[in-house]
């Protein structure tokens, strides 16, 4: 198991993209780290508090019908529909990636993971890079995150 000190950090999008062009099975997880997370393995449902069997994240495999769109696009949408999570979760919240097992879904339908191998931090420059990415697109896409009514 490596500690948050021992994992590499990838900085540029293109660095990410590559990464998941060469293996399948990747998650991203805005987290404290693994430091933080490989104790329990578990993850905590925020609207009840209930304990969930697994790391709670999302998925970097391509999925089919993205069809031949870029992999980098693909890759900054899915950095650019969470990267609201360390402003709202607090200090210390950063994405990382990792190499896990499904073994369940939560609330939100994200895959909870197991069997957690953590690979690298995602730098603050590939966000940014995603954002940019997302913002030159013909149509860009709003924030994930939605305000109830």
């Amino acid at each position: 198991m490596s500690t948050a000190d021992d994992l590499p950090v990838v900085r540029t999008l293109a660095e990410l993209t590559a990464l998941v062009e060469r293996d399948r099975g990747l998650y991203v997880r805005w987290s404290r780290g693994p430091e933080t997370d490989l104790p329990a393995v578990t993850s905590t449902d925020e609207l009840t508090g209930v304990s969930m069997p697994g790391l709670s994240a999302n998925p970097l495999d391509v999925e089919r019908w993205w069809r031949d769109r870029p992999v980098e696009l693909w890759v900054a949408r899915r950095l650019h529909d969470y990267a609201h999570l360390p402003r709202d979760k607090g200090p210390g919240v950063r994405p990382w990636v990792l190499k896990g097992r499904e073994t369940g879904r939560g609330p939100d339908n994200e895959p909870l993971v197991v069997d957690v191998l953590p690979l690298t931090w995602i730098g603050s420059s590939v966000i940014e890079e995603a954002k940019t990415e997302v913002a030159r697109q013909d149509n860009p896409w709003g924030p994930l995150r939605r305000t109830g009514g």
